[in-house]
């Protein structure tokens, strides 16, 4: 693993230079097929960046998720009808042993639907059984996706990562590394947030995985000239609000 890593370190800018010419994402994978694992991309999206991708994440987690998933289950379903149906089936799904990884799955699930965004562009479902060879790829968005290889997140064991309608890694045991992977995939590949993902997308960018730029965006055609995504900012100061109430 040191080794993998020292590698793809000393090989980052030529790795850049492949992406920055806009070499096919098949390209890249037979010529970097680290960079498609967790940890290569890691090693890639640190250089890239300067923070820690699954590490990030985790921290983050600890600091913001569970204030998170409070705040939607308990102020947000009140409001809203189908973000209230949405907790209601996720909780059916999670059964009677769910545990702090199922928080995670319910907590972007459920960001989803706040932000009243397509779950079917980040995650594609197939057979459990079903080798990376079987997937349909007409079925799969260009962009980064998770594929979760049974009915639900919750009932998974594998995960694969899809890119522009391909599937670049078959088999992911974690439903965080999959995540990661498909979020860092956004950045060390140059590739654009979906408008149908824009909202989740950057608040996950901001909140749990580090990344504050004070301007700019990375959706696709975008007009808008707020620094933040409004729907966003209004999230995180609504959870603000409530905790500063609450105290």
């Amino acid at each position: 693993m040191d080794e993998v890593k020292d590698l793809m370190k000393c090989t980052y800018y030529t790795q850049r230079k492949h992406i920055n010419e806009g070499k096919s994402v098949k390209w890249l994978r037979e010529e970097w097929p680290f960079l498609f694992e967790i940890l290569g991309m890691a090693v890639h999206y640190k250089e890239l960046t300067a923070n820690d991708l699954q590490g990030s994440f985790l921290r983050n987690l600890d600091l913001k998720g569970q204030r998170l998933l409070n705040f939607i289950t308990t102020i947000s379903v009140r409001r809203n009808k189908k973000l209230l149906e949405a907790y209601g089936r996720l909780q059916r799904a999670r059964g009677p042993d769910s545990g702090c990884s199922d928080d995670v799955k319910e907590m972007i699930l459920l960001l989803l639907t706040y932000f009243d965004e397509r779950e079917e562009t980040l995650f594609c479902y197939v057979e459990d059984t079903c080798p990376p060879e079987e997937v349909e790829l007409e079925n799969l968005p260009l962009t980064p996706a998770v594929i979760v290889c049974g009915q639900s997140c919750f009932t998974a064991k594998r995960y694969m990562l899809a890119l522009d309608r391909s599937v670049v890694n078959g088999n992911i045991s974690s439903f965080i590394s999959a995540v990661c992977l498909m979020f860092g995939s956004y950045f060390c590949l140059n590739i654009h947030y979906p408008s149908e993902l824009a909202s989740t997308l950057e608040f996950l960018q901001r909140c749990f995985f580090s990344i504050n730029p004070e301007k700019g965006t990375k959706v696709a055609k975008s007009k808008s000239n707020h620094s933040v995504n409004p729907r966003v900012l209004t999230l995180i100061q609504d959870i603000s609000d409530h905790e500063w109430r609450a105290e």
